[in-house]
């Protein structure tokens, strides 16, 4: 048996995560060979000053990449370098390249989430938070996701909160209490598509109000809540999906008075907030008293976090709890206790800040190799909007990139009602871990732009 002893001073984040890490390194270094017996996790543990448990986690997540093996009854063994891959790191692999959703990188919330998740596990509190709970969440856990939205300058106390299974599940639960069957609906003319699945299942009608480059232009809002006489509105607005644009202050105050005339509820998605460095206020600390506010943490620690917050009046909270009931009974429990954690931790903060260095990095990227194109885009988003040239139109564009191995999102997934929809394409740069990959889907993109369509021919 080695006596290893792994250098961890250097090291930052979970013991067991930089055990597993000092490991890899002394394998790919050679200082540890394959077939090497591995200290037992006791003795470790004693060498180290640690727990056994904490050994055991190690060893288990070096396992796991594929870095080792344990024998029952004979001990632990450097693997033959073969490691098993993460399966972000297997799509990557592949020759098809998706830039049509907005999934965020995973590899930097993966320890934290890790150790809380294990920390959870072990807590005492588990039964309890396994069991029915008939109500819009633990106070405890209402009142960390009231303190992050306080960090956006929302208004907010545990008991306006409602817990919910991401944001796509918060917009459901507010459309169901708050727009009566076969209620029309306001969105911008070009919104996330998730509001469109929502109303299709609720049988509600949408109606969407035209754009400009600061978002909803007021005199069109104003002319829809006259003719639609719709009582909500569902908006994004900072960073826009899928134009990305951020509605000014000044523009913000306008929407917010137009609603207050027409006693117009708001549904303000905000999942992108956390990304822009100064934002302007959102329309839910102009008007909390009119504003449903959704916010999550799946943007920025992971989608598997399916961990939304929603604050609303309390004449809203309530019916918008029954609505919770009908769809999964009660609220969640062990991840509301991880994204509490998460929060109180400071983890949350720190991973929504590495997230907007790594968007802001991979938007410089995209500036380099699509220069000359129109976009519309922000420094810190997750994806930008591209204009196509002619002769390309949006279908065209979107199968032709598809053929050659890239997705993307076509305008007409976005666009609402039958009016007239632009030629453009939402491309997303964060879905990945790899950067190499995004830069190649890039460049196919801009080899695209510089050439004539294809099939470019005429009906006859």
């Amino acid at each position: 048996m080695t006596k290893w002893f792994p250098a961890l001073d250097e090291r930052r984040g979970p013991r067991y995560v930089a055990i597993a890490d000092a490991l890899a390194a002394d394998i790919s270094e050679g200082r540890l060979s394959p077939g090497t017996r591995l200290p037992t996790h006791r003795d470790l543990a004693w060498d180290l000053k640690v727990t056994v448990g904490t050994v055991s986690r190690a060893y288990a997540e070096a396992e796991r990449r594929g870095l080792i093996y344990g024998e029952v009854g004979r001990g632990t063994y450097v693997r033959e370098r073969t490691p098993i891959t993460l399966p972000t790191e297997r799509a990557a692999g592949r020759n098809f390249i998706d830039r049509a959703y907005n999934f965020p990188p995973l590899a930097e919330a993966l320890p934290a989430l890790s150790e809380t998740l294990a920390e959870v596990a072990r807590d005492e509190d588990l039964a309890d938070l396994m069991a029915y709970r008939l109500d819009p969440g633990r106070r405890h856990h209402r009142a960390a996701a009231a303190d992050w939205m306080a960090g956006f300058g929302v208004p907010a106390e545990a008991e306006d909160v409602v817990l919910t299974y991401g944001a796509q599940n918060a917009m459901l639960l507010a459309a169901m209490a708050l727009a009566g069957p076969g209620a029309t609906i306001l969105t911008e003319e070009l919104t996330y598509y998730g509001i469109k699945t929502i109303a299709a299942h609720l049988n509600l009608r949408v109606h969407g109000v035209a754009l400009d480059d600061d978002g909803l232009i007021p005199d069109a809002l104003d002319a829809a809540c006259r003719s639609s006489g719709a009582k909500l509105l569902y908006c994004i607005p900072t960073l826009q999906n899928p134009t990305t644009s951020i509605m000014p202050e000044a523009r913000r105050r306008e929407i917010v008075a137009i609603a207050a005339r027409h006693d117009l509820t708001i549904v303000e998605d905000d999942v992108y907030g956390f990304l822009p460095e100064d934002a302007p206020p959102p329309l839910a600390a102009l008007a909390p008293e009119r504003t449903v506010y959704i916010a999550s943490l799946s943007k920025f620690v992971g989608p598997g976090l399916r961990l939304g917050f929603l604050r609303a009046t309390p004449e809203a909270v309530r019916p918008i709890t029954t609505a919770l009931r009908a769809c999964s009974l009660i609220a969640p429990g062990v991840l509301a206790e991880v994204g509490a954690r998460l929060i109180e931790r400071g983890e949350a903060r720190r991973l929504a800040h590495w997230q907007r260095s790594e968007a802001r990095r991979r938007q410089q990227v995209a500036a380099r190799i699509l220069a000359g194109q129109k976009i519309s885009t922000q420094p810190e988003a997750f994806h930008l909007w591209l204009e196509l040239p002619e002769p390309w139109r949006r279908e065209m564009f979107s199968a032709e990139a598809r053929a050659r191995g890239v997705g993307v999102g076509s305008a007409e997934v976005f666009a609402v009602g039958r009016g007239s929809v632009p030629h453009a394409v939402r491309l997303c740069l964060q879905a990945s871990a790899n950067a190499a990959e995004v830069e190649r889907a890039l460049h196919t993109i801009a080899g695209m732009l510089g050439e004539r369509p294809s099939n470019d021919l005429a009906l006859v």
